[in-house]
């Protein structure tokens, strides 16, 4: 990858195809993944570090649902050689079947991230999930 640009584009599909091998691929081995208390339902951030652990938290986490769609926004890098820093925005629509229906469980969300280029590749070394909103409603999936 010539830019951390086309990290963000690659998570997303990645996590939308749960492909974890892809997944993988776009973090350094000892990259953070920080998630805040409104996805872990927790009181604190909880923080997961290692790329196999970090495949494991997003893929797993999501995997009881129908789908996800993942909607990236803008980008603001700060390039500085081998290291970047970079809010990512995005729209993380989660579908999933309620009891009246298939719902998304949108969250508006921040992604700040730092990066490092390793062996010529730009790789995610941390990324801190910050959530601005959720929305909740019913939706229709073609097919189902």
């Amino acid at each position: 990858m010539d830019t951390p640009s086309d990290l963000a584009g690659r998570y997303a599909l990645a996590v939308d195809e749960r492909d974890r091998a892809a997944l993988a691929y776009l973090f350094t081995e000892d990259a953070e993944f920080v998630q805040p208390p409104a996805v872990t339902r927790g009181t604190e951030n909880v923080v997961t570090v290692g790329a196999g652990a970090i495949v494991a938290v997003v893929l797993d986490g999501t995997a009881h649902l129908h789908a996800t769609h993942h909607a990236v926004h803008q980008q603001v890098l700060d390039v500085e050689g081998d290291s970047a820093t970079g809010t990512v925005y995005c729209l993380a629509h989660h579908l999933y079947r309620g009891r009246d229906g298939m719902r998304d469980n949108a969250f508006a969300i921040r992604y700040r991230d730092e990066y490092k280029r390793v062996k010529g590749s730009w790789k995610i070394a941390r990324r801190e999930l910050v959530v601005d909103y959720i929305e909740d409603h019913a939706v229709t999936v073609p097919g189902l």
